[in-house]
Parts: C-alpha cells; sequence; structure tokens
C-alpha cells in the first residue's frame, strides 16, 4: 500500500476508537473513491447497515461535478433517514480530510434535515 493510504487508515482507527454508532443515533460513515463517493448509516452495536446512499443512485447525474454530486448524494442520505425516522447521526470522514466532496456530503445531509 501507499504511504497515504496508510495514513488515512491509521486516522480511521484513530477516529473509530472514539466515534460509536447506537440505534438512536448511527454513525454516518463516507467512502471517497477517485470516480464515486459512497455514504452509509451503520448501527455498530448490531453491526448492521441501515441505509446506504451513493452517487450510482442519482437518477440524473450527466453533467453534474464530483462535488455537486455528493451534495446529492448527502441530500439523498438524509431523505432515506427521515424515512426511518432517524434524526441525529455520527459523522464518520473515515480518516479523510474535511474539504471538498466530503464537506458537500456533510453539507447536503444537513441540508436534509439531519443533525452532527
Amino acid at each position: 500500500m501507499s504511504i497515504k493510504k496508510d495514513k488515512r487508515i491509521r486516522r480511521h482507527k484513530k477516529i473509530r476508537m472514539i466515534i460509536n454508532g447506537t440505534k438512536d443515533r448511527p454513525r454516518l460513515f463516507v467512502f471517497r473513491s477517485n470516480q464515486h463517493i459512497y455514504a452509509q448509516l451503520i448501527n455498530d452495536e448490531n453491526a448492521k447497515v441501515l441505509i446506504s446512499a451513493s452517487d450510482k443512485d442519482l437518477t440524473v447525474k450527466k453533467g453534474l461535478k464530483k462535488s455537486d454530486a455528493a451534495k446529492k448524494v448527502g441530500e439523498l442520505i438524509a431523505k432515506k433517514a427521515t424515512e426511518i425516522k432517524i434524526e441525529k447521526v455520527v459523522f464518520d470522514r473515515g480518516g479523510l480530510v474535511f474539504h471538498g466532496r466530503i464537506k458537500a456530503l456533510a453539507d447536503g445531509a444537513r441540508e436534509g434535515g439531519l443533525k452532527f
């Protein structure tokens, strides 16, 4: 593995020692690859993924920038979360820096009604 990826994994492990998702307040986990962005709500007590969303789920994706698609994914996961009556979440950035697409997804989720 590259040194950059090792550092990200090390940061994520440190974050995971602190952050834990429950049934009332699940963990909003974000994974970013070069082309796509994924978000999941996870209950760590039962090790279950409650809901998930990605930019692959978007109906209109053509012509969107990556950051705009990330914001739409945030709004989509917030909409799905409100359907199963979840309002508060713990944000897990996955060891990534909180800017760019990660921040756009968080802003979209906040606009959709989720509280971190």
